[in-house]
């Protein structure tokens, strides 16, 4: 299981060619690299069929996120070297793989700072996504960025969120019952009950950050070392941890070899109702969030369509059925009632308390970075 990965059965994207009417080649085309499982197949149709005038939508599923940030920089390399690039390609059934040029790709926010810096993207126009308003200001301030990718609220706007989710606690209820207390929060990982029971996610940001919000300051401190008891309470956390682990933590929860795992909500959301006895909590201090974001390489792209189709995905309606059949969250509100959701996805899947408390790790200077990657090398070595 890989973040931001999983397969999400019948809501899973499959290549897409929407074709509509004679004259196929006279019609403007959208190519999108989309995550797979990230936009429902029945969405595109809905597009289409919104559209005023026939278009053409290309869509091709990429597995992970890494994979799609590495297709943005092979495709600028090509883009800038002139050079033929096995970058950007659409898989047509039937027909052979062949290069082609795409208008919009999915993005994790973590790469975003990166593709700016590195010009492998381009800044969206304010004044053609007329549903811009549709976002409060934590998702705007998310996108609004200067020309090194650093979060600027007077900087232009660099992508354009769909989909989001957050960093979670699951746990075996069977496991935890015994004991007189309940879990709720990041301290609750300090518990004595739980040592050598808990699998950590293998990220500096991700440790640290939950950590300094046990401690009442934020994921995005710059300074480590002006919190004083941090590296004691990482030492103390560090004799908790069975294994560190970012991709496969989910198998040994599963089997009870672990208690407790902290992971990515579209990771667990995916096996909750699959294993009754796993139960998952949104801390109440607040915790990180994630967001899947479409972004428009850097070059001559289709503009018109691209805007359309970002508008489109910020339509409440929309934005909705796009939250209900990927399992996931909208950056637009919603309304989605209880009653629409799995009992067991509830605390995953409906807006919580704990949103307003929690932060996007954003992007820190190099020098704050290495403070991170340093602490926690030695307190998983220590």
């Amino acid at each position: 299981m890989r973040r931001r990965s999983f397969l999400y059965g019948t809501s899973t994207l499959l290549i897409s060619q929407l074709l509509v009417g004679c004259n196929v080649s006279k019609q403007p085309q959208l190519t999108v690299q989309v995550l797979k499982g990230s936009i429902p197949g029945r969405i595109l149709k809905q597009f289409q069929e919104s559209l005023s005038a026939k278009a053409q939508l290309k869509f091709s599923p990429v597995v992970q996120l890494r994979e799609l940030f590495n297709r943005l920089e092979k495709y600028h390399k090509y883009k800038t070297s002139g050079k033929k690039s096995e970058g950007f390609k659409i898989s047509l059934p039937f027909t052979e793989s062949q290069p082609s040029e795409t208008d919009l790709v999915t993005l994790g926010d973590f790469w975003l700072k990166e593709a700016i810096a590195n010009q492998l993207i381009q800044p969206l126009s304010r004044e053609q996504l007329k549903n811009w308003s549709n976002l409060s200001s934590k998702w705007q301030e998310l996108v609004e960025r200067n020309s090194q990718g650093f979060v600027d609220k007077q900087g232009q706007i660099w992508a354009a969120p769909y989909r989001w989710g957050n960093t979670v606690i699951v746990y075996r209820r069977d496991k935890l019952e015994k004991f007189d207390w309940e879990l709720q929060d990041w301290s609750d990982l300090w518990r004595e009950e739980l040592k050598g029971r808990i699998s950590l996610l293998n990220q500096s940001r991700e440790v640290i950050g939950l950590t300094l919000k046990k401690l009442g300051k934020s994921y995005n401190t710059e300074n480590l070392q002006e919190v004083p008891s941090l590296e004691k309470e990482l030492q103390t956390l560090s004799k908790q941890v069975k294994f560190y682990d970012s991709t496969n933590y989910l198998e040994p929860l599963i089997i009870g070899d672990t208690w407790l795992a902290v992971g990515w909500s579209n990771d667990i959301v995916s096996i909750l109702s699959r294993y009754p006895q796993l139960s998952v909590v949104v801390p109440n201090s607040g915790t990180a969030l994630w967001a899947d974001l479409w972004v428009q390489p850097t070059g001559e792209v289709e503009k018109d369509l691209s805007n359309k189709w970002i508008d489109f995905c910020w339509e409440p309606h929309i934005a909705k059925e796009i939250a209900l059949l990927t399992k996931g969250n909208s950056p637009v509100t919603t309304n989605i009632a209880a009653s629409d959701i799995l009992q067991p996805l509830q605390k995953l899947l409906l807006t919580n308390p704990q949103f307003d408390k929690s932060e996007f790790l954003l992007p820190l200077s190099k020098s704050s970075t290495e403070q991170y990657d340093s602490l926690f090398n030695a307190m998983k070595t220590g």
